[in-house]
């Protein structure tokens, strides 16, 4: 199944797909995992990388596979003992958290349940829409799949006003494409007119599914791609949607209803028991005055046939095999060419880690997060957060005067590390043992109604955007927070085992990441208080898209396939910020040297070189054909293989550790490297 995210202000550090294997050594820099027959300077990551590439072909049930994303893998354990443990306590007081996380996973595992009820769990919602007979009716229906995460053909959402980060407001987005991307729709190229061509296919294989005969599911299907089209055409662009403030657009009521003409926005929000929406961002002010149009100017049998397709498609996961199987085969398959579906398990533990989350991580953080980590990681963030500030100090391209702003930013920079302070609140959530199905509503309503009484309120500095258990961290720039939750501190990310040189080349570089998204091409936007703000002098701002267009350029140049190649433009953030993380980390390490001995070599390695390893460790991959291709087209971040080498051709530590000379392929004139952080 999909979901849609709504944290769209947070910068996220990377995204992972399990692997079925473990590694095959506890050794922070394993040599045999290195080929050494290829020069450092020549590909660093295939030297760094090569033989574990090698010897580890991607599992049926991935599109890629990385062998540092074995930690989602060894964490589905532990968050299975979770939920295993949760649903065997029949003692389980009613309304805790126990009762609540045992009951929808144990519904969820129910499959003999969820074959015998096919498509009925629907029974309810297909008639509601097949009632819709007025253009009030299609607003009612919007409202409706809003209030319960199935959003069709817009987002309606509750976070931080840009321009005035103390309160949170409502955020109206575009939604509502059964494919990832407009340009899957727009674009004439042979892989996206091939994608449209399956995507017909699976449209129309869900409606048979759902009872249609043939014609009357060939015909929802092309109204479904018909109207789809409309809407990617109405869509702002990836790339623009990077642009803060191409995003921000805040209006009130009134004025909403003025730019959309008819639309009966009164009815929406009380539909959504918003009766007072007060000012609110319209971040596609296109996209919504278009879908305003459509509600008047299509026909009613189309927005239902619309509205259909979005309940098969949102809840596909939640029904029986048949459903889920053609929604893998398409969105697997096709789209990622993912060979298998993942066992009933993982998707049901993803499921309910996704829509309980931190009722699950309140269980998960007492098994499983050792105090001792969140201490060297407080550590380790503060080291990265006086290296950066050195960094910014000692730059010769910016001004004292905006140097001093971007310090005040840094300085106020805070931090999370493991689990919140204070928990989300489930005592209104209610979950029974009846149906998975009806679980899944009540806990997608339940999000949506948290979420929205946010509007109009106070920010809750305390809050996360993610669960403790999820292998992952993120920059939020109107937070000015970086935050790392508690399951990626572990290895191959953070061993409390390893030498320093690799700690700080891994976890180190994923703190530096994150703060340095807070001064990348976006996040620079934003000031100390995390609002809108250009406080940077003329000439900065020039001078820092001048040294980022480098980037650009040089990411530009890299080619997939001989013929597709990474958007220089669309990764600029991420490739700014792994730039900058090494950087930053580099400078942290070498500081925590500061009246030490140099370390001895391990394994032949010195200190130095064990540091550019470990970093490129985080991205040895293996990819599919389809996913690749597809990550290029939607992805901000770039290929694995380009991650480690691009960010080190700029760097002159990295020569100096490898010995990388001129005529080496990963050697850059000095006036051809980049240099920001």
């Amino acid at each position: 199944m999909k979901k849609v995210f709504m944290l769209l202000t947070l910068f996220s550090f990377i995204l992972v797909a399990g692997c079925t294997q473990s590694p095959q050594t506890t050794k922070a820099i394993d040599p045999q995992n290195m080929d050494l027959t290829v020069k450092p300077g020549d590909d660093f990551y295939q030297y760094a990388n090569g033989n574990w590439i090698k010897n580890h072909p991607i599992p049926d049930e991935y599109s890629r596979y990385g062998a540092f994303e074995y930690l989602i893998e060894e964490n589905y354990i532990k968050v299975k003992d979770v939920l295993t443990s949760a649903a065997a306590n029949k003692d389980a007081a009613e309304g805790s958290l126990e009762q609540k996380i045992g009951d929808f996973y144990s519904t969820a595992m129910d499959t003999v349940a969820i074959e015998k009820a096919g498509i009925s769990p629907l029974k309810a919602d297909l008639e509601r829409i097949q009632a819709i007979k007025t253009p009030q009716d299609i607003i009612k229906q919007m409202a409706y799949m809003q209030t319960h995460q199935m959003y069709a053909p817009f987002v309606t959402a509750a976070f931080q006003d840009a321009k005035n980060t103390e309160m949170v407001i409502i955020q109206i987005m575009q939604g509502g494409l059964g494919l990832p991307d407009r340009d899957y729709y727009t674009e004439k190229d042979g892989r996206s007119q091939e994608i449209r061509k399956e995507y017909l296919i699976h449209l129309k294989k869900m409606f048979i599914l759902a009872g249609d005969d043939e014609a009357a599911a060939q015909k929802a299907a092309d109204d479904v791609m018909a109207f789809e089209t409309r809407l990617a055409e109405a869509s702002m662009k990836l790339i623009d949607r990077r642009d803060p403030n191409k995003t921000y657009n805040k209006m009130d009521l009134e004025q909403l209803k003025k730019y959309t003409g008819k639309f009966d926005w009164d009815l929406y929000f009380d539909s959504i028991d918003m009766n007072n929406p007060g000012g609110m961002n319209i971040r596609q002010t296109g996209f919504i005055k278009e879908m305003a149009k459509m509600v008047y100017d299509t026909p009613v049998d189309n927005w239902k046939t619309y509205f259909r397709w979005h309940l098969l498609d949102q809840n596909s996961g939640y029904l029986s095999d048949d459903f889920v199987n053609q929604n893998f085969d398409f969105f697997g398959r096709v789209l990622s060419g993912t060979k298998a579906l993942q066992p009933r398990w993982k998707r049901m533990l993803q499921t309910t880690s996704g829509e309980m989350g931190e009722a699950v991580g309140q269980l998960y953080v007492q098994k499983y997060f050792p105090p001792e980590a969140k201490s060297r990681m407080v550590e380790l963030v503060e080291n990265l957060k006086y290296a950066l500030g050195e960094r910014i100090k000692t730059l010769d391209w910016m001004s004292d005067e905006t140097k001093v702003k971007a310090l005040a930013k840094l300085d106020k920079m805070g931090y999370k590390i493991g689990y919140p302070d204070k928990w989300t609140d489930y005592s209104t959530l209610e979950i029974k043992d009846d149906s998975f199905f009806a679980n899944t509503m009540r806990t997608r309503h339940f999000n949506f109604q948290y979420e929205m009484n946010k509007a109009g309120k106070p920010v809750d500095r305390t809050e996360w955007h993610m669960s403790p258990q999820t292998v992952n961290a993120y920059y939020s720039p109107t937070m000015n927070e970086v935050v790392f939750p508690a399951a990626i501190l572990q290895p191959p990310f953070f061993d409390m085992a390893a030498d320093d040189a690799v700690n700080y080349g891994a976890i180190g570089l994923v703190i530096g990441h994150e703060m340095t998204h807070g001064f990348d091409d976006k996040g620079r936007q934003y000031d100390l208080n995390g609002n809108i703000n250009d406080w940077w002098t003329e000439k900065d701002g020039e001078r820092f898209k001048e040294r980022s267009q480098i980037l650009v350029d040089q990411f530009n140049n890299m080619t997939v396939f001989d013929s597709l190649h990474v958007d220089g433009k669309l990764t600029l953030g991420e490739n700014i910020a792994d730039l900058g993380g090494l950087n930053v980390s580099y400078t942290a390490y070498l500081k925590s040297l500061e009246g030490k001995e140099t370390p001895a070599p391990i394994d032949g390695l010195t200190d130095k070189q064990r540091f550019f390893i470990g970093y490129a460790q985080l991205w040895r991959q293996t990819i599919r054909d389809k996913e690749l291709m597809r990550r290029l087209k939607e992805d901000v971040h770039s290929p694995g293989n380009f991650r480690v080498n691009g960010p080190l051709t700029n760097m002159p530590e990295f020569y100096a550790a490898f010995d990388v000379q001129p005529g080496n392929p990963m050697y850059r004139k000095a006036e051809d490297r980049a240099k920001i952080w």
